[in-house]
């Protein structure tokens, strides 16, 4: 995740953006010596059903959240593409016509944030055959919590990749921006992620998912109605950092391939839940239960959307409860603070909880009744205390827009 940080109240939704977009702006004039052209930011994002289906060309139900990542944008003369953040004071440089050169090749060499902003003007040049655009400075800040499975890095591609587009007049739509961002996380920055991400960071919309199909890049919007049924989904953010860049996260990806391999299938979007009594005589252990996850989730997906358009949003619960406990058992991606928190969520009264994003840390989320949230805040602060575990970071996320200039 792209190593950006939070303010002093980072999960206080009312404000924030304002305060973002000032903070960007006051950190491009303190750097660069004059005020930018412009605004631009994307938010992160909470899945609220759909794990590491995304790269095996499956569905996935995202939304994008209130906590967005800011970038101020000046234009220079000379072809250079600088970036900076409010995270490090060091400003990165490279021209335009030597991102080739850099990425994927030589790409640590170049500090991890700065990847990404970098990366995402790399990939516009693949995709575009750009040559000739100009120089642009570029300043981030974000209230985006980091590591926390809410998708850091997609808020700082869809606001790179926003801005860019706009200021370079590529014309390029929102799905388009979208395979940047993924092209650059994936290659430029080497975390072997779906699309997932950046779909939610540039089409969300309020107090609604994104129903993607990752194979297709159709994308539904479906009504969540959260309010209306008086729920409220709150984050219970572990503290444990994870990367996508490394560790557990390629290893899942490559059992899927193994096993969509052995199956005979392009991915394992091609299996469904009758084909795995063939997967189980095919594939050892380990491998058949990365399967099984995958096809099941898949499922239960398209369960929760059928649910949320027939039943409401307080019918979903048994699936996101369910959900977890595939991550847990099957994919092996979640760690005793995650379930911690969604067992005393479901303890305290949510109507069903789940770990949210990558695994191997981050956070859990929890479908709460409005009067319920005190007492899962208070529950899961007992519990993690009564384990020895860090205090976690407990707040609401609010289904909100996509990726757009500001100012």
């Amino acid at each position: 995740m792209v190593p950006t940080p939070t303010p002093d109240d980072a999960h206080a939704s009312a404000g924030a953006s304002g305060r973002g977009r000032l903070s960007a702006t006051r950190l491009f004039v303190d750097a660069f010596g004059h005020e930018p052209a412009g605004t631009w930011s994307a938010p992160g994002r909470a899945n609220l059903i759909g794990e590491h289906t995304d790269y095996n060309d499956g569905f996935v139900l995202p939304f994008a959240i209130e906590h967005r990542t800011h970038v101020a944008l000046g234009r220079r003369d000379d072809g250079v593409v600088r970036v900076i953040s409010t995270f490090d004071e060091h400003a990165v440089e490279l021209p335009f016509a030597e991102l080739d050169a850099v990425f994927p090749h030589r790409r640590d060499e170049i500090v991890e944030w700065a990847r990404y902003p970098l990366g995402v003007a790399w990939a516009l040049r693949q995709r575009t055959g750009a040559t000739d655009v100009a120089g642009v400075d570029l300043a981030f800040a974000s209230d985006v919590p980091v590591g926390a499975g809410l998708s850091s890095s997609a808020a700082i591609e869809g606001a790179t990749a926003s801005a860019l587009n706009d200021t370079w007049g590529l014309g390029l739509d929102p799905v388009t921006l979208a395979q940047v961002g993924r092209t650059a996380e994936n290659e430029a920055v080497g975390a072997p992620t779906g699309i997932m991400d950046q779909m939610a960071a540039m089409l969300g919309e309020t107090d609604s998912a994104i129903f993607l199909d990752c194979r297709s890049l159709d994308a539904q919007v479906v009504d969540l109605g959260f309010a209306d049924a008086g729920l409220e989904l709150v984050v219970i953010d572990t503290g444990v950092k994870h990367a996508h860049a490394t560790g557990g996260y390629g290893e899942r990806r490559a059992s899927c391939e193994l096993g969509a391999s052995v199956l005979g299938v392009p991915a394992l979007r091609d299996v469904g839940i009758d084909d795995l009594p063939r997967a189980r005589r095919l594939l050892d252990d380990v491998t058949f239960r990365r399967v099984r996850h995958i096809v099941t989730e898949n499922q239960r997906v398209l369960d929760t959307v059928r649910a949320l358009r027939e039943r409401g949003p307080a019918s979903i619960g048994d699936l996101l409860v369910a959900s977890h406990a595939s991550m847990r058992d099957d994919f092996e991606i979640s760690i005793p603070e995650l379930d911690t928190a969604v067992d005393a969520a479901l303890t305290a009264g949510a109507l069903g909880a789940r770990m949210t994003g990558g695994g191997f840390g981050g956070a859990a989320i929890a479908l709460v009744a409005s009067g319920r949230v005190d007492a899962v805040r208070d529950a899961a602060a007992t519990a993690f205390a009564a384990s020895g575990f860090a205090p976690p970071t407990i707040f609401t996320v609010t289904p909100s827009t996509g990726a757009h200039r500001d100012t």
